[in-house]
């Protein structure tokens, strides 16, 4: 064979092997302008429609596009919601601090938190438990922690609030009333010895998921036992 065409069948097979479509790829991320420079590829470049037809790559990038902006519209309509969801919250909340703060004894505190979670917040099942030796004297609700500990004390591993699924012997402890609740939020009040907890439940097993924020329970829990300090026989609960 003649060297010449020795090379050639060299240089080309060396061509070929370059050519692949990692390197198009690589080209055309490069060179975005590629096409605005031949515009006259357009018409050779088709993508396969999901219907089977062959379509250009004009109406394929039209297209992709539309999606996009259809699940950018589904992003900012799931912000907004969430956004006016948070200024209910605030508002809400920010209302049951100025009421709390207006208690002058613990059985007013129990009485406004009781109300406003169930009114404001259309809350389903309420629960405050305050420990104590007198269960049942006092104008709240009142348990000792060795009960509380022994009904439901797995749920409050190292003094955290939590969120989920309860078992049916939890949930009728928490909620007397509430008959078959199905999920729970908690937080306990302690400064920091525990002086008892505060919970909010639903008969939806899904409302209190695991995964829940319970940053807003958790303020409310520090709030009312800053409260509760100040407050006459206050200090005895826990």
């Amino acid at each position: 064979m003649p060297a010449s065409k020795k090379q050639a069948v060299t240089a080309k097979g060396k061509t070929d092997a370059a050519l692949n479509d990692e390197n198009v790829r690589e080209y055309l991320k490069n060179h975005d302008d590629f096409l605005q420079r031949h515009p006259d590829m357009l018409d050779y470049l088709h993508i396969t429609h999901a219907s089977g037809s062959a379509v250009s790559l004009v109406e394929k990038q039209a297209s992709v596009l539309r999606e996009r902006n259809t699940e950018l519209r589904q992003q900012l309509k799931a912000l907004t919601a969430n956004a006016r969801n948070n200024d209910t919250l605030f508002a809400h909340t920010r209302a049951l601090v100025l009421k709390l703060l207006a208690a002058d004894s613990l059985e007013a505190l129990y009485s406004i938190f009781i109300t406003s979670l169930a009114d404001d917040f259309d809350v389903e099942h309420v629960c405050m438990i305050l420990y104590g030796d007198n269960p049942g004297t006092e104008g709240w609700r009142t348990e000792t922690e060795v009960r509380v500990k022994s009904s439901i004390g797995g749920l409050f591993r190292g003094h955290k609030p939590v969120c989920g699924a309860l078992r049916s012997e939890e949930l009728m402890f928490l909620f007397p009333e509430g008959g078959g609740v199905g999920s729970a939020a908690l937080a306990p009040l302690s400064d920091p010895e525990p002086r008892g907890l505060i919970a909010v439940g639903s008969s939806d097993a899904n409302r209190y998921h695991s995964k829940l924020d319970t940053l807003f329970l958790s303020y409310i829990a520090a709030v009312m036992v800053r409260l509760m300090s100040r407050l006459p026989g206050g200090t005895a609960c826990g």
